[in-house]
């Protein structure tokens, strides 16, 4: 690290109360029931969530996807999305106990994930932001698949390192960081016939324009290129939840895209795909998706102002 990006002394000493923050935290879940822990997620968020900035973009963010629901259907959405979203991050902290417990975790076509392993075949898989993503990651391993996951590294790297030690409590061990070096690593992943993981549903700045709900946003091309640069397919996933801290991960039909020789077409034809896909899952569970996201460009946002 050099003097020019080294922290100040405070600002280490208040990354370092965030991750003590974090500790005690990830202490206190561990010491409940899984279920407990989830449901007091999902209490705190849907109460503290209506108070933040973040509200306002999450019901921007329906009312562009759904523009005819009526006032009270958004404000259902609205508060089922926070439960949703509070019990994901109440179970973070205990992710590997609930990944341990055959019960909880429900395997659709996990089929598909065995052969990839058996047959060392390469891959891009593929998701987004629904439920408990976490466990789409640990599920993949899980069948014996070598694969490297995508992730964005926190601002604080005392927080950041416990998340990372946190996922290897249920198995993650192959990262690669967002950006060019990790999309050069996944590149190499690839070459060695190995698979990569991405989540495909969030914005990605100087991406490729496509539809997700019928508004063009900007979308990474990196799935889709990977796929036609190797010749190797998409396979999604989604992750529903059951009830509380039980989920179902499905392994969807594999997505092969077409090389016409025109790559620029060819890639904007996948991300369509991709973005299509997104939305189906969205369509289908529209509680579990993560919405306090600002998914489309910002003159969308300055255009749809909630109502007040």
């Amino acid at each position: 690290m050099t003097d020019r990006t080294r922290p100040s002394r405070l600002q280490d000493f208040v990354w370092r109360l965030e991750a003590w923050a974090f500790d005690a935290v990830t202490f206190l879940a561990r010491c409940f029931p899984i279920d407990a822990v989830s449901d007091f997620g999902a209490a705190l968020a849907g109460v503290l969530g209506p108070l933040t900035s973040t509200h306002r973009v999450a019901e921007t963010n329906i009312r562009i996807a759904f523009p005819d629901l009526d006032p009270a259907g958004v404000d259902r959405l609205l508060a089922a999305q926070w439960r949703a979203l509070g019990r994901w991050a109440a179970e973070f902290p205990i992710l590997d106990k609930i990944i341990a417990d055959p019960a909880r975790v429900e395997v659709v076509n996990g089929e598909r994930l065995r052969d990839i392993a058996r047959n060392k075949e390469s891959v891009v898989f593929i998701s987004g932001h629904f439920s408990s993503m976490e466990i789409m990651p640990a599920v993949i391993i899980h069948a014996g698949v070598t694969c490297q996951i995508t992730y964005r590294a926190t601002n604080n790297p005392h927080v950041d390192a416990r998340i990372r030690r946190s996922r290897f409590r249920y198995g993650v061990r192959l990262f690669a960081p967002k950006g060019g070096d990790g999309a050069r690593e996944l590149i190499r992943a690839l070459g060695r016939g190995e698979c990569v993981a991405l989540m495909n549903d969030q914005k990605f700045n100087g991406g490729v324009l496509a539809p997700l709900f019928g508004v063009d946003c900007h979308t990474a091309p990196g799935p889709s290129s990977f796929a036609l640069r190797f010749g190797i397919p998409l396979v999604p996933m989604s992750v529903q939840r059951l009830e509380k801290a039980r989920f179902r991960v499905i392994v969807h039909d594999d997505i092969r895209l077409t090389d016409t020789g025109d790559r620029t077409a060819d890639i904007a034809a996948g991300v369509r795909r991709v973005n299509a896909f997104m939305e189906d899952r969205i369509r289908d569970r529209p509680d579990e998706w993560f919405w306090v996201h600002r998914r489309w460009p910002n003159e969308v946002y300055r255009r749809r102002k909630p109502k007040a």
